[in-house]
């Protein structure tokens, strides 16, 4: 186990690209609140460099957050998974050391972010993109009671994974391209590249047909696709951002993300502020 007090406690998040990433700031805001002065950097790697990357760590690095296109190759490299990342296939937080501890926060993540507009309940839902982050809303919608989910992929063979994890999940999926014809879903959640702008003759019908939105994106925000929905509510990703790092730091700070930390409500409002900043 890394120390958690004394000089030089190090953690960071890595991806490609990631200079736009708000995590810095956000894990900064809550060690404050919680009195840890640990630093907390960010780290360009891809998935050709990622394995020598942290074999370069040494015994002052506590934990890794993993943003794209790091989740699947995080995944392979920690010795023990959570629930959620073994369902998933995916990791977006590692606790380091000689056999690395991965954990999948963003499903609580959005289940959270849903939570706080409103969004408790789902039957049914479409999920736009069939990547890492379609399947942690997969398992995030199988929480909250959803049946029935509708994936809308460019490449709709590539999302052939989801299909069996929603029979895992007792979950009906059905796979199909974007333009075909879209019936009503309680949720849409969409979790295709920032920035990603899909022809109006595809997106008016989902809008129509999509219920609540829940846009894993936030930058820019809104987004294209948040600019051409209906009047139902459009909830940006920088909730699920928000709420998956406070589960981070439940792990980095006590290796357990069920594990609330000391005066939770301050550290939430600490980050948000830094968010809104």
């Amino acid at each position: 186990m890394q120390r958690l007090t004394g000089d030089a406690v190090h953690l960071a998040v890595w991806g490609d690209p990631i200079s736009h990433s708000k995590s810095p700031a956000l894990h900064a805001a809550a060690y404050r609140v919680l009195g840890l002065d640990w630093e907390y950097s960010r780290r360009q790697v891809d998935t050709d460099g990622f394995s020598d990357a942290l074999a370069s760590l040494d015994d002052t690095w506590r934990g890794l957050s993993l943003t794209m296109p790091l989740k699947e190759v995080a995944f392979r490299a920690a010795a023990v998974r959570d629930r959620h990342a073994e369902m998933t296939g995916a990791v977006n937080t590692l606790l380091v050391g000689d056999a690395p501890r991965g954990f999948n926060t963003d499903v609580g993540g959005i289940v959270d972010a849903l939570g706080e507009n409103g969004v408790r309940e789902v039957r049914s839902i479409r999920l736009l993109g069939g990547g890492a982050t379609a399947a942690s809303a997969l398992v995030a919608a199988g929480d909250l009671g959803a049946r029935r989910a509708d994936v809308r992929a460019r490449r709709p063979e590539r999302a052939r994974s989801l299909v069996e994890l929603g029979a895992e999940l007792g979950i009906d999926v059905e796979v199909r391209p974007f333009a075909e014809t879209a019936e009503d879903v309680d949720l849409t959640v969409a979790t295709l590249p920032s920035g990603t702008a899909l022809d109006r003759e595809i997106t008016a019908p989902l809008a129509e047909h999509g219920g609540a939105l829940f846009d894993a994106a936030y930058a820019p925000w809104p987004s294209a696709l948040a600019g051409d929905w209906s009047d139902a509510p459009i909830i940006s990703g920088l909730g699920m951002l928000l709420h998956q790092a406070v589960r981070q730091i439940r792990i980095f700070r006590d290796s357990d993300p069920a594990q609330p930390l000391d005066d939770e409500d301050a550290v939430v409002a600490a980050m948000r502020a830094a968010l809104d900043a």
